[in-house]
Order: structure tokens, then sequence, then C-alpha cells
């Protein structure tokens, strides 16, 4: 539970009607799975407009509503909160009252076309190998330390996200890596989470039925940069050429790796085989049973 308050510190509001010092028992985006107590979030989304389901809501037991137009007639005994973007305000309300999860962890998002599966998870593998206890996020399943939850999309809803990161934090995880879409970045569901570090593996003409057009689908993972801090650290695949692209004006520290040039980080194939490659990562021999470039790449 959580004050209401304290879940709206960091959110830009333009308005409150009613009392901001009452209890919150959850938060949600889902008219569905508001139970009493909850702060329900109205988000206009790319299908649905969750104002149409305010009324719902209130049924249901949501004692706050977050919602960017006020409904004309605003039933008693609820609050409602005013804000430009819902959409923004569902993870940062998310992120609150998870008591900010990501901050308690060390997040590195991995974010591309191809290979952010396999990076995110050999992280995992590598660092749960290694003796940390550790979280992942990925479009096969998630794991809150050595527990697999099943996973629903690339990257999860806001709320779940964060309750996910939460058990993480909880459970005495130093680390944590997951996918970021760029369906995600564009609907703001990682709006509120502090990332220690984002990885770009590269960039095709996928997910245009979404984005429209290639600039657009760009502009999304680029976002996620612009977004890192200057204490966090950026590490990008030299090897595509919208690797340069994502962080320009990023304040993070710049890094990059490359199979064909140079870069921070250098591999060579010295062979490969059905049975394995065996690699060369900045000058240290390195034999794995992964085949393939992309392989090498995302190693």
């Amino acid at each position: 539970m959580k004050n209401l308050n304290d879940i709206l510190k960091e959110l830009k509001v333009t308005g409150i009607s009613g009392d901001a010092e009452r209890v919150i028992t959850g938060v949600t985006a889902d008219s569905r799975e508001v139970k009493p107590g909850c702060l329900f979030v109205a988000v206009r989304g790319t299908k649905i407009d969750g104002h149409g389901f305010i009324g719902k809501a209130v049924e249901s037991g949501a004692v706050a509503v977050i919602c960017e137009q006020l409904p004309e007639a605003l039933p008693g005994g609820v609050t409602f909160i005013a804000v430009d973007d819902s959409a923004a305000a569902t993870g940062l309300a998310a992120a609150a009252f998870y008591d900010h999860p990501s901050r308690r962890l060390k997040l590195t998002g991995v974010t591309g076309t191809n290979g952010k599966t396999t990076i995110a998870t050999l992280l995992y593998n590598m660092f749960d190998g290694l003796g940390y206890k550790c979280g992942l996020l990925s479009t096969v399943c998630n794991y809150v330390f050595r527990t697999r939850r099943d996973a629903t999309h690339t990257t999860p809803d806001p709320v779940n996200l964060n309750a996910l990161l939460a058990e993480m934090a909880d459970q005495g995880c130093e680390y944590a890596f997951m996918e970021v879409s760029s369906h995600a970045i564009d609907q703001k569901r990682i709006a509120g989470l502090h990332f220690a570090g984002g990885i770009f593996t590269n960039l095709t003409h996928d997910h245009l039925d979404y984005h429209k057009t290639f600039d657009n689908y760009l502009a999304a993972k680029k976002k996620f940069f612009d977004g890192l801090t200057p204490e966090a650290f950026s590490l990008v695949n030299a090897d595509d050429r919208n690797g340069s692209v994502m962080v320009q004006n990023c304040r993070a520290s710049k890094q990059s790796f490359s199979l064909r040039g140079m870069a921070d980080f250098r591999c060579n194939i010295v062979e490969q085989g059905f049975e394995g490659m065996l690699l060369k990562i900045n000058g240290t021999e390195v034999w794995t049973h992964f085949i393939g470039d992309y392989n090498a790449s995302n190693l």
C-alpha cells in the first residue's frame, strides 16, 4: 500500500480533484484488473482509449484515477488526477508504488531488431554462473533469480514490469537484464525505469507495420539511449551504421563492439565449424559451441 501523494511526486500533474492523501492498494491501466482501493490510469492506446473505462474502474472499486481528460461528471469519493501524458504516468506511478525497484538493481536494457533475446539471456546465465543474483526479462521467459515466470510480451506492461523488478530487488538480486522493444519505448512502457546501461544490436526493416517508416523505427530505438543518464553506459554495434546514430547526443559513456573494424571491443573469428567457434576478443581466446557470425557478434 502507498500514499497517493507519494505516487504522484514525479508525475507532471496539471490538476487534482479530491483527496490526494488517500491510501492506494494497487496500480493498473486495465479496468478488468481493478480491485477496491486501486489507482486506475486511463491510457489512450493504439486501439482502445482507457478513458472510456473510467466508469467501470470506479464501479470496481478504484479510489483514484489518472487521466488526460477529466469526466464531465466526477463521482464522489474518487480522486481524479489530470496529466498531459497518461502513458508515461503509468510507468512513473508503478515505479513509485513498487519503491522504484530499478534503482535498487543494476538494470541493463538490450534493444535492436535481432539478438536481444540471445544477449539478455547470455548475460543472465553468465552473471548467474559467476555467482551473482540476477533477473531476466525476455521474449522467451522471465526469471526472478532462478524462478521462471512465463513471458507474454517482449517488454511487459509498466505495472507488471515494476512488479517483477521489485521481486528481483526484494530477493536480493544485484543485476537485471531485459529486452527493450521498440513498441515498449514508443508506448512508454519503460517510463520511470532507471537503467545502468543500454546495448544496441542492429536495425533491420522489421516492425514497419507498427512504426510505418524506418525513420520512426530508428527514432523509437534512439529514445531509449537519449534517456540514459550520465552515470550509465551505452554499448553499440559498430558494424551497423545505425549504431553511431543511437548515441548521438547520448549522455551515457559510449563504447562499441565490432567483428569488422575498429571498436572498443573487437572480435575475430579464428576458426569455426559445426562444433563451434574459436574467437579472439580483445586478444583473449574464447571457445564457444555457438556458430555463425551473428552469434560471434552477440557474444
